[in-house]
């Protein structure tokens, strides 16, 4: 007996959603729409340090190089709309502020084991094994300009996938099959003449529409930066201590977004406005257990301390002078630099001499013993214009 190509695609989308997706929709098997300006971004090297994302651009830009034959590329969101927005505790910069979506279980796990029931069930429903690729965000595929080709949204001016039910909140995952079953259709991108996406970056990272530029960005220096924060831009992270969201919900069609009901992303208490004094106080085991299983778990310790170091710098309180002493005086260089210049900020206190003369002893009794490069021209940078600041 045939097999009824569109009975059976209505069947898995209905499936999905019974698995926990919140929208699912079919993309044609062809590069989606717009790949070609993938390889432009590459060569202008946009992409930072992400360096797996410039290899093989072929595969990435055609989902045919991940399965062959390919007959149709399923698409699903999953809504964590948050109750709070990070972009709320920014206020009190004492906290730091943790992009959303980091702040309950990592999804890449979650959805993957969805996927998984769900590729067993449409082999239980045909009888027998499915040649497939299961992907969240883990393969060589440019997800959402697929999104976009299967019609949950369109790629918005901030490039993030634009849901007219969801606002930017949906994560996504693809299941690509051999199956021939029948695409839906794109939607138009009703972006309009809205700008509160590209207004709302701090660091002119979307300085033209449609085109991230990841060297500019917090969400990269937060998360993806290995080395140091380049100087330009840490007063510009705030109290940052993971990712940025401002330009995602920025995006009026949030408003839409109903919050999550699914459990699973849940912001875990302890991630929603972290102390930041606690934070600093983190070694690797006690790191490890308070980030388990959370997107926050892959940069490790050191990168976030340097992040922490940097918030502890801009909440430029009094009080922020035990935490990056303590930083100053750890075993990691990238960790002490950060600290180095997070004094320097509250030494430029306004009329709290003392506290300046406090924080420049410190920073020289650290320059006699401190034996890594980077960080003594660190704290001679922060000597100096504390210096020019004291004078002046």
């Amino acid at each position: 007996m045939p097999i009824a190509w569109s009975a059976l695609k209505e069947a898995l989308r209905q499936q999905a959603l019974a698995e926990g997706f919140a929208v699912a929709a079919f993309a044609p098997p062809a590069p989606p729409p717009h790949a070609e300006y993938f390889c432009q971004w590459l060569q202008q090297d946009a992409h930072g340090e992400m360096a797996w994302l410039a290899r093989t651009p072929e595969r990435r830009t055609d989902p045919r190089h991940l399965l062959n034959p390919l007959g149709t590329i399923l698409v699903l969101g999953s809504n964590d709309c948050p109750a709070n927005t990070p972009v709320g505790v920014a206020r009190d910069e004492s906290r730091g502020v943790i992009a959303a979506y980091a702040r309950h279980r990592d999804y890449h796990s979650l959805l993957q084991e969805r996927l998984q029931r769900l590729a067993a069930w449409l082999e239980n429903r045909l009888g027998q094994p499915v040649a497939k690729r299961l992907l969240v965000d883990t393969g060589p595929l440019l997800e959402k300009p697929l999104a976009s080709a299967a019609g949950l949204g369109w790629q918005g001016k901030n490039s993030l996938l634009v849901s007219p039910r969801f606002g930017c909140r949906l994560l996504l995952a693809e299941m690509l099959l051999p199956l021939p079953l029948p695409p839906d259709g794109p939607l138009p991108n009703r972006c309009g003449t809205c700008r509160r996406c590209l207004e709302a970056c701090p660091t002119a990272a979307l300085a033209h529409p449609y085109r991230l530029e990841a060297r500019h960005c917090l969400a990269y220096f937060t998360i993806e930066q290995k080395g140091p924060i380049p100087t330009p831009y840490r007063a510009a992270m705030g109290n940052r201590i993971y990712g940025c969201d401002d330009c995602l919900a920025a995006c009026p069609w949030n408003r839409f977004a109903p919050v999550t009901q699914d459990v699973a992303w849940l912001p875990r208490p302890a991630l929603v406005a972290p102390a930041l004094l606690t934070c600093a106080t983190l070694d690797e085991v006690s790191f490890c257990a308070m980030m388990q299983d959370t997107p926050l778990e892959r940069i490790g310790v050191v990168r976030f301390l340097r992040n922490v170091a940097v918030a502890l710098g801009n909440w430029s309180a009094p009080e922020a002078l035990p935490a990056l002493i303590h930083l100053l005086h750890h075993a990691a260089p990238l960790v002490r630099g950060h600290a180095a210049w997070g004094l320097e900020q509250l030494a430029n206190l306004p009329g709290n001499q003392s506290l300046g003369a406090t924080i420049a002893q410190w920073l020289a009794e650290q320059a006699q013993r401190e034996t890594d490069p980077w960080v003594n021209e660190e704290i001679g940078l922060a000597r100096h214009r504390m210096t020019t600041v004291l004078v002046g």
